[in-house]
């Protein structure tokens, strides 16, 4: 599974819309390649229809995830990082009305999404999440193009047209890292934190200014999200009926403060005394909002996916709120070039996807990056980073992926506050440890990590054929 690939951290912290980076963001994604393809090649105009065949996982869990959604509103023309949330219901609910598409934003079609997007349970080879668009044309021929989503908003194509060209870009870097081995070796050769090292890779592809506009975006966008997500209350969509529970741990917790907005509302957190309950408290409350407005399709930091998206926020929001009243926007860039390194290996040695690996792929690798981040905000050695990490991830390891419904909601939302404690804990673990004495090295955990995924029955990888999703009935919930 090993890929030699050049992965910036802001392939791996992305901004979308929720409610799965695999199953939403992904197919919308890929929606927007196909038409793109389609514009380069001349073949736009010539469109007379569309059909989307969903397959695997995509199929079984895909109305849950809203991938209808994604492919709709990815054939539209919308974007999911600057659509307006508001917009998205309107947009879909006049595709079904008027069964029209305007694709691309340019050009009427005919689309029935329920003649034209057809769910298959087959799995396809390559990976558990395939998608498939056919275009009829004008002149009778029809063109399709498979593609695959592989986690975290990735998508790619079997033939891999692309390797050759991310091989060159991989060699580009200064420190090219597959394993945490070489990452180490690196930061004992230029005696660099990790994050320096990091941030000299991310230096051959963007600017400065760039780097540092894009990580003020990722956390304003982080910020907006736990805010939304602490001031609003009701259910949440999708018929589980699952109330909203950070509007109340909120309410609670918060008392009498007063503010005006995210940044204020961040500044007034910092300066109350807070108690060690409700220090656990908090870093739930933060990471079950960032999940709250995932599963509403709200807009959130792919971190790695949508479905984990809650705990590395949350526990940059502990360092930041707890640990470290004068943290800056220099400890924020840090923290995420750290978290970015963390999941870029975890991709390339094992999978993000919980559709191949279950939940470990998700919530699993999330508290990885959150626990080797905060690590080294409170001082810890690049090997004290990764012991972290790999703390964190064994105990997620064998974790399964089985929402009830198919919607990321139950048990998805609870697991982020679960894994953003443990993320915490593995930090401080790390930090009074002792590097050399660990038994269990960073590498070899992402490799069990991938060797579990793989012997795991395919019922706990994201089809909701398994666990708690036939375990529990939707008319008890």
């Amino acid at each position: 599974m090993l890929q030699i690939e050049c992965i910036s951290i802001f392939d791996m912290l992305k901004i979308g819309v929720g409610p799965s980076s695999s199953h939403t963001l992904g197919p919308w994604r890929a929606a927007e390649r196909w038409l793109a393809e389609l514009k380069r090649n001349g073949l736009f105009d010539q469109i007379t229809s569309v059909t989307v065949n969903m397959y695997g996982s995509l199929s079984l869990t895909g109305k849950g995830h809203a991938t209808d959604y994604a492919v709709m509103l990815g054939l539209s023309g919308a974007d999911p990082e600057y659509t307006p949330i508001e917009d998205i219901h309107p947009l879909v609910q006049y595709v079904k009305d008027n069964q029209t598409l305007k694709l691309g934003n340019e050009k009427k079609i005919i689309f029935d999404p329920d003649v034209n997007i057809i769910f298959h349970r087959k799995f396809l080879p390559f990976h558990a999440n395939g998608l498939k668009f056919e275009a009829q044309l004008t002149s009778g021929i029809k063109k399709s193009k498979t593609y695959y989503s592989i986690g975290g908003g990735f998508v790619v194509v079997e033939e891999r047209k692309n390797a050759k060209k991310k091989k060159d870009a991989f060699n580009a870097f200064p420190f090219p890292v597959q394993k945490g081995t070489e990452l180490l070796a690196f930061c004992e050769q230029e005696e660099k934190k990790i994050s320096e090292i990091v941030l000299e890779n991310e230096r051959s592809l963007r600017t400065d200014s760039e780097i540092d506009k894009e990580i003020k975006r990722i956390w304003d966008t982080m910020l907006e999200c736990m805010y939304t997500g602490c001031h609003t209350e009701g259910k949440l969509p999708g018929g589980l009926n699952v109330k909203r529970r950070a509007y109340d741990i909120h309410k609670g917790l918060k008392g009498n403060l007063s503010y005006e907005n995210p940044e204020e509302w961040l500044m007034t957190i910092r300066q109350t005394e807070v108690k060690f309950r409700q220090i656990l408290q908090w870093v739930s409350c933060f990471a079950l909002s960032v999940n709250e407005v995932n599963a509403a399709l709200g807009r959130v930091v792919t971190a790695p996916t949508n479905g984990s998206a809650g705990v590395i926020p949350s526990v940059l929001m502990y360092y930041m709120v707890i640990e470290n009243h004068g943290g800056t926007m220099e400890h924020i860039k840090q923290f995420l070039l750290v978290a970015g390194e963390i999941g870029s290996l975890f991709k390339k040695g094992a999978t993000i996807s919980a559709a191949m690996g279950g939940c470990q792929a998700e919530i699993g690798v999330s508290s990885a990056m959150a626990a080797g981040a905060l690590t080294e905000l409170l001082g810890g050695t690049p090997e004290q980073v990764l012991m972290a990490a790999e703390i964190a991830m064994e105990h997620h390891l064998g974790l399964t992926c089985d929402p009830i419904g198919g919607l990321v909601q139950i048990p998805c939302i609870e697991r982020n506050s679960m894994g953003a404690i443990k993320a915490i804990h593995a930090a401080e673990l790390a930090l009074g440890s002792d590097p050399k004495e660990a038994k269990v090295p960073f590498d070899k955990v992402v490799q069990t990590m991938w060797e579990t995924a793989k012997d795991m029955s395919s019922k706990y990888k994201e089809t909701s054929e398994g666990g708690l999703a036939v375990g529990v009935y939707l008319s008890d919930c």
